[in-house]
């Protein structure tokens, strides 16, 4: 197969890769073009990974360790070895069914893994192995946010208030916001409800879609200090809280502070107005946290 080929190069100026990581990932690509013995170790994980095996230590492994011996780091190894499998990706969406809307909508996480590498690992990369829900065709995007079906695993049911009844083992659709830097205004946000809507609703014979989503911008504490104006704050009255919690360490503080996350509170950078919130909270002895929330959905809003 060519490594380096027209698609891929196509690919990356879609989505406005940064210019170190396309000369970086080229020079990667082309060398896999040039050097048949490293071609021949990448292809075969490539191929068992298409075969089924599952992404963990037996692709990772010696992933890394070819990366080791051509000296490149494993997080630029991980990303082209992602890269390898878009147009193969692509025409697996369309034996689906699947429009290429959905598929380059999907795809566009990529950027966001790249960025946050570079960001927070100073390498053109990723460092998460997230991707993998998308090559296996488990989750989608439908604008703003990624879904994939769940299923809720509690001990108990949970009496919405609606009356809608949750039981263990129902199926709901899971989400998760990439961070693509579009704002969670009303409107981008239920614009990308109602395109999973029409996705998911055969699965749910009452016609009301039961969304899920766990994540630290569900943290009901923001509304103690994050400004009423910030989007967050808005998202999160689209859920029913089921459930949330406090830590001892901001786990997700990359993700506001990114390469500065590990700082002391007083030294946390104060140049956004999330940033300045969460520094702040945080340097007073607070607690970071997360929530689950759950919402339905009949196609236009949310069922209270």
């Amino acid at each position: 197969m060519l490594h380096a080929s027209p698609f891929i190069l196509d690919f990356m100026k879609k989505y406005s890769y940064p210019a170190e990581a396309v000369t970086l990932f080229t020079k990667v690509l082309t060398r896999l073009d040039d050097d048949p013995d490293f071609a021949r170790r990448f292809d075969a994980l490539r191929e068992s990974y298409l075969a089924g095996t599952v992404f963990d230590d037996k692709i990772l492994n010696p992933l890394h360790l070819l990366a080791t011996s051509y000296a490149y780091s494993p997080y630029t190894m991980d990303f082209v070895f992602w890269l390898s499998l878009t147009e193969d990706l692509k025409e697996r969406y369309a034996a689906a069914g699947i429009s290429e809307r959905v598929y380059w909508e999907t795809m566009s996480d990529l950027r966001c893994k790249l960025l946050e590498c570079i960001e927070c690992k100073g390498v053109p990369g990723t460092f998460t192995n997230w991707a993998d829900g998308f090559f296996r065709m488990q989750r989608f995007a439908y604008g703003r946010f990624q879904y994939e079906l769940a299923t809720f695993n509690w001990h108990y049911g949970v009496v919405m208030r609606s009356g809608f009844l949750v039981r263990p083992g129902d199926t709901y659709v899971n989400f998760h916001i990439p961070s693509s830097g579009v704002p969670l205004i009303d409107e981008v946000r239920f614009t990308s409800y109602r395109e999973a809507y029409k996705h998911y609703v055969d699965l749910f014979p009452e016609g009301k879609v039961l969304f899920g989503c766990s994540s630290w911008l569900l943290f009901p504490r923001h509304r103690e200090f994050l400004p009423e104006r910030m989007n967050i704050r808005s998202f999160i009255e689209d859920f029913e809280l089921i459930s949330w919690s406090e830590s001892e360490k901001f786990d997700n503080a990359w993700r506001v502070f990114g390469k500065y996350a590990n700082l002391p509170p007083e030294k946390l950078p104060r140049d956004t107005t999330l940033r300045r919130a969460y520094a702040d909270w945080l340097a007073a002895g607070h607690k970071a946290g997360s929530g689950f929330g759950l919402f339905l959905f009949d196609g236009e809003k949310i069922v209270m």
